[in-house]
């Protein structure tokens, strides 16, 4: 979940007490499932929930963290052994993944496609393999985004503080840029923005393309206008020095948080509770929320699969569709800040309704789910986990002043289009 991107480390075993057709036979012990995901999902509750709703099941973690977490999965399917019944993966790995369809479960075998109409068609559409034929996985979460701010900060700069007038400072990432010229002229000892990492990534979330075309798959990073805007923004932002420099989800970036050594980070909902984690309690009520540049974007989400070498296919898949239904999407949201991925579900008004105190009270749901209503997804191609890499770094370059913009992006270019050759 959250993700883009976002760091989570759960994984979870489960043992359910029915054989479903292929499936191995049941134990006297009951049947074990295992469900693997990245970090902080919010299923412990449900998972409870699941097993006294199903006798016999018993629960056990695995854990990993986000990049060991899929670099696992690659190694499991190759040796035909090892892996989990039900496995997270992110968007950003769907790609990579769908080349191995053949050692996934085909889910509308189960019934799958009947549950089309839960999802977005693109959400839905995200989940497919063989050019539609089969559905790899079920939606989970989404990464819509919103903008959090420091309201104390933007107070001492002398700008709004109003959640409204807050947004109109930024219609574009032009016009956030500007309002960091704005806040940095006011000598504060925060930087405006965490990273120009992180401004480059919201950006570049709202472009249909990224580094692949969507028609053919083909290499566009060297003359996708929508990328080079992205990379100019950000980076002029970190060439000026108005970013704290410090990576997401790092020990340095919490280390910022708790400290206030940024003012504002374009943040999914998933993020609220790390920044809340970061920050303490010494902190709470100097954050808030608004709507980012540029309107809806989407930074993670995540689908949930089957791997043909499970034993026990049915029963996993029945957990992947009981912990994707709409009413535990909302639970997950009012509960861990997970953004539902389906409209039923972000739609609903216990999602709608929910305010966060830490976040100065902010209508979080009504927030979240206007970002998510104007959400367009971007095209990831096979090779993006191998290529995205190659511009954050460059852009680490220019904000520590090692490298000049145009020459960092040249040179991303080059090892962007070696890394997807």
């Amino acid at each position: 979940m959250l993700s883009g991107l976002r760091k989570r480390v759960l994984a979870i075993v489960a043992l359910a007490g029915v054989v479903g057709a292929g499936c191995a036979p049941a134990s006297d012990e009951g049947i074990e499932l295992s469900i693997a995901t990245f970090g902080e999902f919010g299923y412990s509750s449900l998972l409870k929930e699941y097993e006294a709703a199903h006798p016999g099941i018993r629960i056990q973690n695995r854990v990993a963290d986000f990049e060991t977490h899929h670099k696992g999965i690659a190694t499991q399917l190759a040796a035909g052994r090892g892996a989990a019944d039900v496995v997270a993966i992110e968007e950003q790995y769907m790609p990579q993944f769908r080349q191995s369809v053949d050692k996934f479960v085909d889910l509308a075998g189960f019934g799958a496609t009947d549950l089309r109409g839960r999802w977005p068609e693109w959400k839905w559409k995200q989940g497919l393999a063989n050019g539609g034929g089969t559905v790899m996985g079920l939606g989970t979460d989404m990464g819509g985004l919103a903008m959090c701010f420091r309201k104390d900060y933007f107070a001492q700069a002398g700008l709004p503080t109003e959640r409204a007038a807050v947004a109109a400072l930024w219609p574009t990432w032009e016009d956030y840029a500007k309002t960091g010229d704005l806040f940095s002229g006011k000598a504060l000892s925060a930087k405006f923005a965490d990273s120009a990492g992180g401004v480059y990534t919201a950006i570049l979330n709202q472009s249909p393309e990224n580094f692949f075309s969507a028609e053919d798959d083909s290499f566009i990073a060297d003359r996708n206008p929508a990328l080079r805007r992205a990379f100019t923004i950000a980076g002029q932002i970190g060439a000026k020095g108005q970013t704290a420099r410090v990576t997401p989800f790092t020990q340095p970036w919490n280390v910022a948080i708790k400290q206030g050594s940024f003012a504002t980070i374009a943040c999914p909902a998933w993020m609220l509770t790390q920044i809340q984690e970061a920050g303490g309690p010494e902190n709470a009520g100097k954050w808030d929320v608004t709507a980012v540049p540029g309107g809806g974007g989407n930074n993670g989400g995540s689908f949930l699969t089957v791997p043909t070498q499970s034993k026990h296919q049915r029963e996993a898949y029945d957990l992947a569709k009981w912990l994707t239904e709409p009413a535990q999407e909302v639970r997950l949201f009012t509960e861990s800040n997970i953004l539902p991925s389906e409209p039923a579900a972000y739609g609903a008004p216990e999602v709608l309704g929910k305010t966060d105190a830490y976040f100065s009270d902010a209508p979080i749901g009504r927030i979240y789910a206007a970002s998510a209503d104007s959400l367009k997804p971007n095209y990831r191609g096979l090779k993006d986990a191998k290529v995205r890499p190659t511009f954050g770094t460059a852009l680490g370059r220019v904000e520590s002043g090692k490298q000049a913009l145009d020459a960092a992006w040249d040179q991303a270019v080059t090892e962007a289009r070696a890394a997807a050759s």
